[in-house]
């Protein structure tokens, strides 16, 4: 398997565990949970969130480190319009 692959992969699995936080984040609210829990549960969301779109983009980083400024690499994202995807999640 790939670097790549594996990758994509990993990254999956961080999304479908959001997709599970989430879930459970609903069932939360519609249920009357407490504030505690709720937001809690709110964070954790956001953290895997925001974890799975740094690892995809540290992954196209990864492909086209060597790339000039403004070439773009084989995802079709130069490290510039790479550089601002990443400035709008931290």
């Amino acid at each position: 398997m790939s670097d790549q692959a594996d990758a994509a992969r990993a990254i999956v699995n961080r999304l479908k565990r959001a997709e599970g936080q989430l879930h459970a984040l609903v069932t939360a609210v519609e249920n009357g949970g407490d504030c505690r829990s709720v937001v809690t549960q709110l964070s954790a969301v956001s953290s895997a969130l925001d974890r799975a779109g740094f690892a995809i983009i540290a992954s196209a980083l990864t492909n086209c480190a060597t790339l000039d400024e403004e070439e773009p690499g084989p995802d079709g994202l130069s490290r510039a319009e790479l550089e601002k995807l990443f400035l709008t999640l931290a």
